[in-house]
């Protein structure tokens, strides 16, 4: 054997042997068990997007804020429904959702704990997620509000400017935590909008328990840079007492730290969090460990065409490889392969087969 041969394999050993003990130290610090039904179970805000191409204009028109999530009244929900028009794009969304929607286009198994009305939007969100085979047990809302919904007014430059109408999601309690379902997954997910009504933020830190109490790791996404200005507190409470792994992009995490100091913010996160993957759109990735700080690109784009979703899918592949067991680094390679793939169309879900793109790269 080569001198230059018997280093490559003493590397690769060394590379097996870094995975082990990062899984091991996952492993001990969370009670994780060996055997479960899920990969990954999603908590969040079940909605049914509305999505159109709009110009600029329009979006100050009807005052709208760009880039980011507004939330809306039912009036003001029925009078942008009206001007988004029958041209409109629907389709079963969430951020969660989108998540797992994601994990399971991996080849992952996944449930989902959302609440929707027993409407026509509310029936056509549980045929979607059934016909991707995510298990969605939640019963349906009989009296109150409609099913929410998010109308998403996307412009040239693949911005992605949302309002939401939360509807019957709100009505969501903690007798809606499936707390056998949550045993039965290795990874709890939360979703950071839920946080948005006293009555689903409690339930939100149940499910959380619940996912501690019976060794699961805990992933939470913070959603919005709006939704950390109106919880921050609470946020950082949950981060440092019951989350595995935090997700949240550049936005959100100055947010949380309410600095501008990318940097510093990073320094602040370590001191909080486990693990968190934090993505900075066309600059890629940073992942944070106990031991490192890494830096990953982003996969390359010919062209963005709709911005929605994509740190939804980012969550879902660095999921999939998380409850496989997978590096830290190919945690985070799936997730800008997922991303990539996302705001290549219109929609917040997969319409290529993320199993199928992670094997061209070697990943499975």
């Amino acid at each position: 054997m080569t001198l230059k041969r018997l280093s490559s394999c003493l590397l690769e050993l060394y590379a097996t042997w870094l995975t082990v003990e990062e899984n091991h130290r996952i492993n001990k610090r969370s009670g994780a068990a060996m055997s479960a039904v899920y990969d990954v179970v999603g908590v969040g805000n079940a909605i049914v997007d509305v999505i159109k191409s709009v110009p600029d204009g329009f979006l100050i028109e009807h005052d709208i804020r760009k880039g980011g999530m507004t939330l809306i009244d039912q009036p003001r929900a029925l009078q942008l429904s009206k001007l988004f028009g029958t041209d409109a794009r629907f389709v079963a969304g969430g951020s969660g959702a989108n998540t797992i929607a994601g994990v399971t286009s991996f080849g992952g198994k996944t449930g989902y704990i959302g609440k929707v009305a027993e409407d026509a939007l509310g029936r056509y969100f549980r045929k979607a997620m059934e016909k991707v085979e995510i298990d969605f047990p939640t019963a349906s809302l009989e009296k109150g509000p409609g099913t929410a919904r998010c109308i998403i007014g996307v412009t040239p430059d693949g911005e992605r400017s949302m309002n939401t109408y939360l509807g019957a999601s709100t009505e969501f309690t903690d007798e809606d935590v499936d707390a056998e379902m949550i045993k039965q997954g290795k990874i709890l997910y939360l979703e950071g909008y839920l946080f948005d009504k006293p009555e689903a933020k409690k339930a939100f830190v149940h499910a959380a328990e619940i996912a501690k109490a019976a060794n699961r790791r805990v992933a939470l996404t913070l959603s919005d840079s709006f939704c950390v200005d109106r919880h921050r507190e609470s946020f950082q409470h949950l981060i440092r007492g019951h989350v595995d792994v935090l997700f949240a992009n550049e936005a959100e995490l100055l947010s949380l730290y309410e600095t501008q100091d990318f940097n510093k913010a990073v320094q602040l996160l370590r001191k909080d969090a486990y693990a968190a993957a934090v993505t900075r759109s066309s600059k890629g990735s940073v992942v944070i460990t106990p031991e490192e700080v890494i830096s990953l690109p982003a996969e390359p784009v010919k062209k963005v065409v709709d911005a929605t979703g994509a740190g939804d899918q980012y969550a879902a592949g660095f999921l999939f490889g998380y409850a496989r067991n997978r590096r830290v680094r190919d945690c985070a390679k799936l997730g800008h392969i997922a991303a990539a793939e996302v705001i290549s169309h219109y929609g917040p879900r997969p319409e290529v087969s993320y199993r199928q793109l992670a094997a061209k790269h070697g990943l499975l």
